[in-house]
């Protein structure tokens, strides 16, 4: 019986294959609770602080909804509400914290910090996203893959954009460890880190997985069963690299010749908010200052019924329970 009591979670490089799977599976335990309107409530009496240095939507709903689910009370620390790293160090907050609460999430921007938290906390830590690794998105989306494809093992898996950071680097751990093919389609200045590739080239040993970076968009998304896209400028950088990027990445658009290279049956992943039209005030400035009335996805992909962002967004909740619940000594009931 896997048990991942205690354990914290920073990074996908820290668990095995079918720790990852066992929490895959936990998540649908929770969904198909959810969807029954049937109880989980077995953590009642326990708290768990949520850090949110960089705001967000959907994980601190994710947070705040799965912890209720599961009878915990939460206190939400937006970036104004904490002195971590200002008036107190990591390493202090991490101590008094963990006096307080069960568990602690924290969503911000150096790796380093959710490290800290760990090492001091006594409690597990949960990484909302740093600039390196965004892990719980991981477990929704390949929760999400499940669903639609059924097996996760030799499927063809591309992501196009900006492979540098945070979701290209955590989308190639996940595909390496889980046998998935993975491969970054971009300008060559994006692909990800030379050493993190080569260390998913030795996960890929085990599993099955190949990893493949291409700057070429016809042998990149050709067969794919998955193409995931991320928005071009991440949160907090200067607006001085828009056109940069813009320039650099254009070429990568997941757009309708990309999907019809893909097979027949391929699906379209984002993790959100996506730039694929000009309902938002950053999509009217770029399309005022740039003329790109849609960004890393087309309107007609993003909306059409190969697009399953909604349900991957719905499956962060479902996810981040488990990951809850599993660290916190809960255990998947048969």
């Amino acid at each position: 019986m896997i048990s991942l009591k205690g354990r914290n979670f920073l990074t996908l490089k820290d668990f095995t294959p079918e720790e990852i799977k066992y929490l895959i599976d936990f998540s649908a335990y929770f969904k198909d609770k959810k969807k029954k309107g049937e109880p989980v409530d077995e953590l009642r009496g326990k708290n768990v602080a949520l850090i949110f240095e960089k705001t967000s939507t959907r994980t601190r709903c994710s947070f705040e909804v799965a912890a209720h689910d599961l009878g915990m009370g939460t206190t939400y620390l937006d970036p104004s509400g904490s002195q971590i790293g200002k008036k107190e160090s990591i390493a202090d907050t991490a101590r008094v914290l963990g006096r307080m609460y069960e568990g602690i999430e924290y969503r911000g921007f150096g790796q380093d910090i959710v490290e800290e938290l760990a090492k001091h906390a006594g409690v597990p830590v949960w990484n909302g996203l740093t600039n390196e690794y965004h892990p719980t998105q991981m477990i929704a989306d390949l929760l999400t893959i499940k669903e639609h494809k059924g097996e996760l093992k030799g499927l063809n898996f591309v992501y196009m954009g900006d492979a540098r950071y945070n979701m290209g680097n955590s989308l190639m751990i996940a595909c390496s460890k889980m046998g998935i093919n993975f491969t970054a389609c971009t300008n060559k200045k994006y692909f990800p880190d030379g050493e993190l590739v080569n260390q998913c080239r030795e996960y890929g040993k085990e599993s099955g997985a190949s990893i493949t970076l291409t700057e070429d968009v016809m042998e990149g998304t050709k067969d794919a069963d998955i193409i995931y896209t991320d928005v071009w400028v991440s949160m907090g950088e200067p607006e001085e690299v828009w056109s940069e990027r813009i320039n650099d990445l254009k070429p990568y658009q997941v757009n309708k010749g990309a999907f019809e290279n893909a097979k027949a049956d391929a699906i379209f992943m984002h993790c959100l908010p996506a730039f694929h039209d000009l309902k938002t005030k950053i999509g009217e400035e770029v399309y005022r200052k740039y003329g790109l009335s849609e960004m890393e996805v087309t309107d007609d992909i993003f909306e059409s019924d190969r697009s399953v962002v909604f349900d991957e967004a719905e499956n962060r909740m479902h996810s981040i329970k488990a990951i809850m619940a599993a660290t916190l000594g809960l255990e998947m009931k048969k």
